[in-house]
């Protein structure tokens, strides 16, 4: 039997993150399955290859890419085994495993549907035989949906472990689509951070900046004029006869009592419903109400917004749809409204227009102004040392014949577009780009097509031959057309990516396709993302790109730039700022300003909600990108202050919307924030009560006097006190109630076995923020465990979905004033009632009196509704978030 443990050996030193990751290798791997995640450049082809050594066993690698695959073998050779030396069988035939196989997903799919006819149990048979018993998974977030049934059939082998490596898990796909993923590849065992790599001196320091843009008039009226077609939607459903019928005789409002499991398992449809009936004045009997919790005619019912409208027409519309066959006609009316305005798309209500206003705002020309602005500013940085990248999702040939006088006519952000803007620039500003005074210095390299000033010709004539590809001119102008050909695409790749790190090019404008994973160029110290289609998967990859060290330039500081078209009509900024947020949760940076510190997510940019101005913001973020080697020095002293990433999670309070900066205090409650308030009313306001009506102490007596000061302060401080004393009555001392939460949730897991580390070894932190956020997270627990606790305590402290067991608790004070407070126990303890009342029990230990409410019967269920209903009736509330964070 071959064994790799002797003539499979690591040629160099491990990192010190590799090495700690080794020595607990083995408890990580006790349930044969491990899941790694790690940035790009932190070596996790080299671990996954140390990690088939150890498990030494016949084993089939699936990368996403041919690339990608032939790194592995090539990785092998470099560090662990001689190529001539090698003596152990290695395959790239899917249909012919060795005791090594390299292959690709698709590959995997092609033979599991051609030569298994689709059969998971041939399949599992086919590779059984072959005495598979490891299987690696590199890059698993780039599976395609077809791609999924041969892998969850092949977890089937006997006898057979998995390791999952990534470099971003998909949380931005669809929740369907996450949930997959990790039933595929087990939770996180391990994760590497970027301040580790940066740390260890395998990243360079870098920092990530955002140029605003606002769409263009045009733009601007679109977004108007689609927001009023919407409105009179909306308007004219409220008053359809018709739909307004077809709602008062559905038999969740006319057969209520009958259907009440059938409401209970729709209850946003049944409360869009009421809510719809209330927008057209409607008289809703009690009862109706009652259903969902609400026990007098007192409760507001919320208005009939853009989330209750998708509440009631998405089930009515898709999922309902076949029952509902009888009203076909005027559920046909309705979808083809809706799609006249684009507010519906592939079976989807999307009121905000995700799809159309986004696309709108993503691809807006005026992008191609930041893109402009972004690369002078670092040219006059950097001057010859610029090696700046711009990466787009496409090409747009369309835009090659378009001449300087009609630049304005684009309105398409691409590739072509970005040359055209820069060359123009370049020809019409040379002063203003200083080192980059020549055309010559601007480039394209994608797949296709290729273009490069004349002057560099004599470069690529003389390393590549001119069979490998065609030549023609671009115009009147002096830059140059290759098309390349199959055989020669990975040589002009090779040659142009040797002219940039060179020096020859200087901009160098591609597509995220070809460039954006698995392309090798550390010289890039400028990179500008111009993409909007990549999930933030990609953009983590793209990134990576960036942030390798480069050994010619050992003080390398890179810069990254995110492009985002504010929503003038939206206080926050709207669609296209949303969805570069969302993806800055995929990785960890240095804040930029005030105390340094590490941190995933957009806070550490300290940018407003609300109202943003983009003159301001980016003249602020031009400034402190003008400070490069000040980057270092911020990751430098953020570094020094922790040791390790530790997952957290964060609670907000909607009703403290005042950003106060994101210098941290600790042990700051809201309700005392809220003091200090009222303090500072006092200290400027009852001088000025007590001199106005000084004249009445005189003019009326004392008496008068004395109460017209209580009037004033009463104006003034009781809505204040009001607030105070509601925040308190509804969450009480948030890190308390936090931190106590916390140690329930210690607790049972330590009784559960989710958690084996020592729990004397083990310490429960809460920090707040003057932003008004509170965060809480365990120390000294593995990174598993770490994460296992941040994900049930988010499904405790959340708004209620659909638990099975929740948890009601509200004293006397909080019932008087109407408040009650929910709470899910965690999937992970409610399968069994035995769990579910150890969690209880130390629930009633630390938080007091409460009552255990099973949901799955009709008595459970009401409680439920009304729990639900509850929070989505409350503007106020918790907002959750997890957070990654060096600590």
């Amino acid at each position: 039997m071959i064994s790799l443990q002797n003539t499979f050996q690591f040629k160099y030193t491990w990192r010190s993150y590799q090495r700690r990751f080794l020595e607990g290798f083995a408890t990580h791997f006790e349930d044969h399955h491990l899941h790694v995640v790690a940035p790009p450049g932190s070596g996790k082809t080299v671990l996954g290859l140390e990690m088939i050594r150890r498990v030494d066993q016949k084993t089939i690698v699936f990368a996403p890419t041919l690339t990608i695959r032939n790194q592995w073998e090539e990785r092998m050779y470099e560090c662990f085994v001689a190529k001539d030396m090698c003596d152990i069988p290695l395959s790239r035939n899917i249909k012919q495993p060795a005791h090594i196989t390299f292959s690709t997903y698709q590959s995997l799919h092609a033979f599991f549907k051609n030569e298994m006819e689709g059969d998971g149990e041939k399949l599992v048979t086919f590779f059984a035989k072959a005495g598979i018993k490891n299987i690696v998974l590199d890059e698993a977030h780039h599976l395609k949906n077809e791609w999924w049934k041969p892998l969850f059939a092949l977890k089937a082998l006997p006898d057979c472990s998995l390791i999952a490596l990534t470099a971003t898990p998909p949380y931005d796909s669809e929740q369907r689509e996450i949930a997959k993923y990790f039933e595929l590849c087990g939770p996180i065992d391990v994760e590497i951070g970027v301040p580790e790599l940066v740390k260890e001196g395998n990243l360079c320091p870098h920092q990530d900046y955002i140029h605003f843009s606002q769409p263009d008039e045009a733009q601007v009226q679109y977004i108007i004029a689609y927001r009023m077609k919407l409105m009179t939607f909306i308007n004219e459903l409220i008053a359809d006869v018709d739909f307004k019928n077809f709602i008062l005789q559905h038999p969740f409002y006319i057969q209520t009592t009958q259907v009440l499991e059938d409401i209970y398992d729709n209850s946003d449809l049944y409360a869009a419903m009421l809510i719809y009936l209330n927008a057209t004045k409607a008289v809703i009997p009690v009862e109706k109400l009652a259903v969902l919790g609400v026990e007098n005619k007192k409760t507001v019912i919320p208005d009939f917004t853009y989330t209750w409208v998708t509440s009631l027409l998405q089930p009515l519309l898709v999922e309902h749809r076949e029952a509902l066959f009888e009203h076909e006609a005027l559920l046909n009316r309705i979808e083809k409204e809706l799609r006249k305005i684009g507010a519906f798309h592939k079976k989807r209500v999307h009121l905000e227009g995700k799809n159309e206003l986004y696309k709108s705002l993503a691809q807006s020309p005026n992008k191609l102004k930041s893109i402009q602005e972004i690369i002078a500013f670092e040219s006059a940085q950097l001057k010859t040392d610029l090696r700046a990248v711009v990466l787009a999702d496409y090409i747009r040939k369309e835009f090659l014949d378009t001449p300087e006088e009609q630049l304005d006519t684009i309105n398409k952000l691409g590739v072509i577009p970005i040359f055209n803007y820069l060359k123009a620039s370049l020809k019409r500003d040379p002063e203003k780009w200083q080192a980059i005074n020549r055309q010559e210095k601007l480039a394209v390299l994608t797949g296709s097509l290729i273009i490069i000033h004349d002057r560099l010709r004599s470069h690529i004539d003389a390393e590549i031959p001119s069979d490998y590809y065609t030549v023609s001119p671009m115009g009147d102008t002096d830059f140059l057309l290759l098309t390349p050909k199959e055989k020669g695409k990975n040589q002009i790749v090779r040659v142009m990516t040797s002219l940039f790190s060179k020096g020859h090019i200087e901009v160098l404008i591609g597509t995220t396709s070809l460039l954006g994973e698995g392309w090798d160029a550390p010289a890039i110290n400028t990179l500008v993302l111009a993409s909007y289609v990549g999930s933030f998967v990609m953009s983590n990859q793209m990134r990576g790109r960036a942030i390798r060290v480069h050994t010619k330039d050992p003080d390398k500081v890179a810069s990254v730039w995110h492009l985002a078209c504010i929503d003038p009509t939206v206080p926050d900024g709207g669609e296209d700022v949303d969805k570069l947020y969302k993806r800055f949760e995929a990785f960890c940076g240095v804040s930029l300003s005030g105390t340094p510190f590490i941190e995933n997510g957009v806070d550490r940019f300290s940018i407003p909600k609300e109202h943003l101005d983009k003159n301001h913001l980016n003249t602020h973020m031009f400034s402190l990108a003008a400070q490069r080697q000040e980057v270092r020095h911020r990751w430098n002293i953020a570094i020094a202050k922790g040791n390790i990433l530790v997952r957290e999670l964060k609670l907000n309070l909607d009703n403290l919307k005042d950003r106060r900066g994101q210098k941290k205090v600790y042990y700051k409650d809201v309700v005392k924030y809220t003091i200090i308030e009222l303090v500072t009313l006092v200290t400027f306001t009852l001088p000025e009560l007590f001199f106005k009506n000084l004249g009445a102490f005189f003019s009326r007596g004392v008496l008068y006097f004395f109460y017209a000061i209580l009037s004033g302060l009463a104006l003034l401080f009781l809505p204040k006190t009001y607030k105070a004393i509601v925040l308190y009555i509804k969450y009480g001392r948030i890190d308390k109630q936090l931190h106590k939460i916390g140690q329930v949730l210690l607790k049972t897991m330590r009784d559960k076995h989710q958690i084996t580390t020592p729990v004397s070894e083990i310490q429960l932190r809460i920090e707040k923020f003057d932003t008004g956020e509170v965060s809480c997270f365990i120390r000294g627990a593995t990174a598993k465990e770490e994460l296992l606790f941040v994900n049930n305590l988010e499904e405790i402290v959340k708004n209620i979905d659909n638990p099975r067991y929740m948890i009601a608790q509200s004293r006397w004070l909080q019932r008087t004033f109407g408040f009650s407070n929910y709470f899910a126990v965690p999937a992970a303890f409610a399968e069994r009632k035995q769990d579910a009342l150890l969690f209880f029990k130390y629930w009633k230990i630390y938080k007091g009196p409460a009552t255990l409410i099973f949901t799955r019967n009709p008595k459970g269920r009401k409680q439920l509704l009304k729990a639900r209903f509850h929070y989505l009736n409350t503007e106020g509330g918790f907002k959750t978030k997890t957070a990654t964070i060096w600590k």
